[in-house]
């Protein structure tokens, strides 16, 4: 990797901070933005003169094929990325915690926003995934397991947070674990912090990968948006709610596999189509106990569509194909066949469920919640048996 790919990661740090002054009742004074212009052209002439000089006298080197050769009389123009970033990231992080009352609430409502109970789903396929491939901890896994435990979740969760407002508020089980409901005052807070705070790990796992672990970010990313951003909206286009949905949590083990260099196997196929097909399940049943309040919201999904007997009823057999679809896999995959039983299970009090009474599905979607932990202790079990010698 080049100083050149690693600098849009650094600069993109360096903007952080900015989310945190989205929504404060007083933008900065122009005479700041000034003074950081003033100090940005002094350290730039300061970082020239003192690099070149020590360059000369032989104080370092860089390595080869590490520059792009363009230099300021002899400093590499690479050399300026810390400048830069120093002067955007210092002054505004001391604007931003001048508010601290702000920057306090700010901080609450983003970690209620990113959903935290939810955070495992994305980040464990993604770390596990890799580190079966590469069996190393390196820079992508520790970059990849935070970016998709974190950011990744608020910039998913953050952006439907901030477009799905208007329905949410006459939804009864937003506000808590299952959903934020922020004040208008705070969504631009929050679409700041959705976009900023995932870009300088996208930018270097995007640096760090090949062309194909490139494509797959940008799908995933695409989905996140898709899902919820006015103009496309896929969470109001039945069916192709829960295949995108099915994307959000399928995608961060893709890209493992493709940032790995992994090859394409039966057992790699096997168990990417069980994941999706579980994703779709979990969201059209997830989908049954706000079928009254899209209706009223003139808002439609697979729910809405289906009602919600037969939306249970797809779910169910969502679940059952995706446990099918693992009994092709190398031993001793087809085992976790069996971690769709729960799940199943799950489902059966809600089998004859109407649409005038849908929201008792959420007693179901509250016991999903922890199923996951369960089956996710299962799947480690098992991913710890296949690396224990026969």
């Amino acid at each position: 990797m080049t100083y050149l790919e690693l600098m849009p990661a650094f600069l993109a740090l360096a903007l952080v901070p900015v989310a945190l002054l989205a929504g404060t009742p007083r933008e900065a004074p122009r005479r700041r933005w000034a003074a950081m212009g003033l100090a940005l052209a002094v350290l730039i002439v300061l970082t020239v003169i003192f690099d070149s000089l020590m360059i000369a006298a032989g104080f370092f080197s860089y390595g080869d094929g590490s520059l792009t050769g363009i230099t300021l009389w002899l400093a590499p123009v690479e050399d300026l990325a810390y400048v830069l970033a120093a002067v955007v990231l210092l002054p505004v992080l001391w604007w931003a915690l001048g508010h601290r009352g702000h920057v306090s609430r700010c901080l609450r409502t983003w970690l209620a926003t990113s959903r935290p109970i939810s955070w495992v789903n994305t980040a464990y396929p993604f770390a596990t995934a890799y580190w079966l491939l590469t069996h190393s901890v390196d820079a992508i896994l520790i970059v990849g397991s935070l970016f998709f435990l974190i950011p990744y979740n608020l910039m998913m969760y953050g952006i439907n947070d901030v477009f799905d407002y208007e329905s949410d508020l006459r939804n009864p089980r937003k506000g808590g674990v299952e959903g934020a409901l922020a004040d208008r005052s705070e969504h631009r807070g929050i679409l700041a912090a959705a976009v900023l705070l995932p870009l300088p790990f996208v930018l270097f796992l995007w640096a760090a990968g090949s062309p194909a672990s490139g494509i797959v970010l940008a799908v995933s990313l695409f989905a996140v948006l898709a899902y919820s951003v006015k103009g496309l909206r896929f969470k109001e286009i039945p069916f192709l709610d829960s295949a995108t949905s099915a994307t959000h949590f399928v995608s961060p083990m893709v890209f493992a596999f493709a940032v790995a260099g992994a090859q394409w196997t039966a057992t790699l196929t096997a168990v990417t189509a069980a994941f999706f097909l579980w994703g779709m399940a979990s969201q059209a049943f997830g989908a049954v106990q706000d079928i009254r309040a899209d209706r009223a919201g003139g808002l439609a999904s697979i729910g809405t569509v289906l009602g919600a007997r037969r939306t249970v009823l797809a779910s169910a057999i969502l679940y059952v194909v995706a446990g099918l679809s693992l009994l092709p896999a190398q031993w001793p995959v087809p085992v976790a066949a069996l971690f769709v039983l729960p799940y199943l299970a799950n489902l059966v009090p809600f089998l004859t469920i109407r649409d005038d009474d849908c929201e008792r599905a959420n007693t179901g979607w509250k016991r999903f919640l922890w199923i996951n932990y369960l089956v996710g202790f299962a799947v480690t079990m098992l991913m710890i048996r296949s690396l224990l010698p026969a």
